[in-house]
């Protein structure tokens, strides 16, 4: 939907070319890198930014759905590495650069599903890198959290997760205060997109950079949170910053009262 923004604002030359691709298919992955070969031999650095993002509980996700989000964050992405690593093998050197998010470190409830995809990517990645140490070719992953722009417009919704329908429900509250909340996180951070596409380009620039990026303060927070926290607090007190968390679900669940 954007194409034709940047084909205003970038004139294509003989070292420059805009191209769509649904990176969900194999088809246009194969004829894109078919034709960077022709012009330029391959590629020797790939960015990896293409996602979306379901709003849904799980129990509204449909297997259709689920597909086609992990088709998207991960499995059309990691068929497009897997089509430019030849090149990069050959030429002794190479970066690729997955644009992750704080999801893939931890899961927030109504996003199951992208952090399922996040999480496939990051540990694609870590198994990546490894194995392209020793060519020369670098992998990281850039790791967003809450990033000051409109996003969270832009989400996905199947047909039981929609608003007009999941405003009534047993998971109602869950819909209800998850939405506002990233809103407002995301209205609250101080990082923009340009900021982040610098800390790409400073990737892009640094000879050896490291596998994982954190690339806003909440990320850098989550980041060491994990790895501090004792795991029986850590969910407690991520559950608890919830808004409302105490009393989602109380006219529909039938737990046990202890």
């Amino acid at each position: 939907r954007s194409l034709h923004i940047l084909e205003e604002k970038f004139k294509g030359n003989d070292r420059f070319l805009i191209r769509s691709l649904d990176v969900t298919s194999e088809i246009e992955r194969m004829h894109l890198i078919a034709e960077i070969e022709q012009r330029w031999q391959g590629v020797n650095i790939l960015i990896k930014n293409a996602g979306i993002s379901y709003r849904s509980v799980i129990e509204h996700m449909t297997e259709h759905d689920e597909l086609r989000q992990v088709a998207t964050n991960y499995l059309g992405p990691a068929g497009l590495i897997r089509l430019v690593l030849p090149y990069m093998r050959e030429l002794g050197r190479g970066k690729i650069i997955n644009v992750s998010s704080v999801s893939g470190m931890l899961a927030m409830p109504t996003m199951a599903s992208y952090s399922a995809s996040k999480y496939a990517l990051e540990g694609f990645s870590e198994a990546l890198w490894y194995e392209t140490r020793p060519l020369g070719i670098n992998v990281t992953l850039v790791q967003p959290g809450f990033v000051h722009s409109n996003s969270f417009r832009n989400v996905h919704f199947t047909p039981e997760s929609r608003p007009e329908i999941s405003s009534q429900g047993p998971y109602s509250d869950y819909y209800a205060n998850m939405g506002p909340f990233i809103e407002k996180l995301m209205g609250l951070s101080r990082t923009t997109p340009e900021k982040v596409a610098k800390i790409i380009l400073k990737v892009i620039r640094t000879e050896h950079p490291p596998l994982w990026i954190p690339a806003t303060l909440d990320a850098k927070v989550f980041y060491y949170l994990r790895r501090l926290l004792p795991r029986r607090l850590f969910l407690p007190i991520l559950f608890a910053a919830l808004p409302g968390a105490r009393h989602w679900a109380e006219t529909y669940t039938r737990r046990r009262k202890t």
